[in-house]
């Protein structure tokens, strides 16, 4: 699949994400990267250990976090990918559910929409928030034909089965682009472990991920020093890092192909080793 001006192999290499987040309140990493100069930094140490792209979030998503405005967040990530695009030759996503966002970034130079809400913000969840509705995202990226990766998410956590319930949402956000006319050959599904799910399901999603390979989408997993982790281990998310490799080497062996993490080096490693063992028998 094609990311902004890089070729990815989905069938044969494994990539990671490295999260950048210009936010002062985000669960891990909150206020280390606000301003223009210390993002660009924390960008050149993730390409040097290996990073493949860089996904730029203004705003976290932790739980309980306090919704920004448009604009606020639009003020925070753009100068970040503009400076990213022009120093460094890599793909560059923002995370963001909000299609003025998305929009800004594209023009700023963003080559991936990573979206928590699979396409599914709407006027309704926009005024429970008490935010402005911006438009639809699967229009804006449509409009563009930029990558996107789309999230598993809903308001209504109660599932009659988890994993067939999570499939059929899939189908909803598929549909929604296939109707927008999105580049379907840039799409990414991310299960979204800690979203709308509990610690045992949040693990059963992990054990099934192959499930969702059926799709027919790269898969994307996102589980970096969260809490499914911490509430496991019993650790801070300063020392989660083992139990996200972890999860790096089960998702390697059960079909996801991209990785959104914080430690880049190390999951980088894991990778390598995991991808080594893997096709030693080809």
């Amino acid at each position: 699949m094609r990311i902004g001006n890089r070729e990815f192999d989905i069938r044969n290499e494994y990539y990671i994400m490295g999260i950048l987040n210009v936010t002062p309140d985000s669960f891990s990493d909150g206020g280390q990267y606000e301003n223009v100069e210390q993002a660009l930094r924390q960008a050149e140490r993730m390409i040097a250990d290996g990073c493949d792209v860089i996904d730029i979030g203004g705003e976290s998503t932790k739980p309980g976090h306090v919704k920004i405005s448009s604009q606020e967040e639009i003020e925070r990530v753009c100068p970040v990918i503009a400076a990213i695009k022009k120093e460094y030759d890599i793909s560059v996503s923002v995370d963001t559910y909000k299609a003025e966002v998305a929009e800004a970034g594209i023009l700023a130079g963003a080559d991936l929409i990573n979206d928590i809400w699979g396409l599914k913000w709407n006027e309704e969840r926009a005024e429970k928030a008490g935010l402005s509705y911006g438009g639809s995202m699967a229009t804006v990226i449509a409009k563009y034909q930029v990558a996107a990766c789309l999230m598993h998410n809903r308001d209504d956590v109660k599932y009659h089965n988890l994993l067939t319930d999570m499939m059929s949402d899939f189908q909803e956000s598929i549909h929604i682009a296939t109707q927008a006319k999105m580049d379907m050959t840039k799409v990414l599904l991310d299960p979204g472990i800690g979203f709308a799910k509990s610690l045992k399901e949040n693990l059963s999603v992990l054990q099934g991920l192959e499930m969702f390979a059926e799709l027919g989408y790269p898969l994307l997993l996102g589980t970096s020093r969260k809490s499914v982790i911490g509430l496991t281990l019993d650790l801070p998310p300063q020392e989660r890092e083992e139990g996200t490799m972890a999860t790096t080497v089960l998702g390697a062996m059960k079909g996801v192909h991209f990785f959104r993490v914080h430690d880049v080096k190390k999951n980088r490693r894991a990778l390598d080793m995991t991808k080594a063992i893997l096709q030693a028998g080809r």
